[in-house]
């Protein structure tokens, strides 16, 4: 007797899983049906990699707010100009990783040119290829502008798309997909240094500027004259607008 109602608890226990692998099953596809269209788990999986390859990733646009900011410390400061130019130094970077040449970086401050390097050396020492194929911008837009004594950081972030994967030297892809487009964010500062050979005998750290003739502060960094005495400091003002340095942020 003790062991019929053993083997009954055990067919119920047996039938209790069952009924709950059943309701699980059905969930998933009411909810991959709510969601998708369909409930075909694997079917909803690939149409949500299909969905995240062609939705741009949105950036942070404060171009509006931080321009006029820009423009009161660099009179000169050309927007499309300098927009233009993140976006070629961007693509030329990555392109330089396609094709692990680091000449094809189109401009850039040592520091960028060291980044780059540093980069291209990881890859080699992994013993991987890094590819960024079929790269196509969808919007560029400040995000930042900081700034002290002595210098300024402008940062663009763009929203781009491309194919992007990393390969071992037998060919095999360890990482990202030669199916599905890859939408991402990268950051490129654009640093202005007054008194570039200063800052630089100074290991980069700020700096007060004052003016040669009264010694008041220099308080815009764009400034070709002391607003106290009106001595012109273009001596001070060295234009030296560069790209410092890429990152991507997912």
């Amino acid at each position: 007797m003790k062991s019929i109602i053993i083997l009954v608890l055990i067919l119920v226990i047996i039938l209790a899983v069952y009924i709950l692998i059943f309701w699980a099953k059905k969930k998933a596809k009411e909810v991959t049906r709510d969601l998708f269209g369909t409930d075909d788990i694997r079917k909803a999986a690939q149409q949500m990699k299909q969905e995240y390859a062609t939705t741009p990733k949105s950036v942070n646009a404060m171009t509006s707010l931080l321009l006029p900011r820009i423009v009161a410390d660099f009179p000169d400061f050309t927007y499309d100009e300098m927009k233009n130019r993140a976006e070629d130094v961007l693509v030329s970077y990555l392109r330089a990783i396609d094709q692990n040449n680091s000449s094809l970086l189109k401009e850039g401050n040592q520091e960028l040119q060291d980044q780059l390097s540093h980069h291209l050396q990881m890859l080699s020492d992994q013993n991987l290829a890094e590819q960024y194929d079929d790269i196509r911008i969808h919007r560029t837009e400040i995000s930042q502008y900081r700034k002290n004594a002595g210098r300024c950081v402008v940062t663009f972030q763009t929203s781009l798309a491309c194919m992007h994967y990393r390969k071992n030297t037998e060919g095999a892809i360890t990482e990202g997909s030669t199916e599905y487009t890859y939408q991402t964010r990268f950051n490129t500062d654009l640093i202005y240094i007054q008194n570039r050979e200063i800052v630089e005998k100074e290991s980069d750290r700020a700096l007060g500027i004052n003016c040669p003739n009264c010694g008041a502060p220099i308080s815009s960094l764009g400034a070709k004259f002391c607003e106290y005495c009106g001595t012109a400091i273009v001596e001070l003002n060295i234009h030296a607008w560069s790209f410092s340095h890429i990152e991507e942020c997912k």
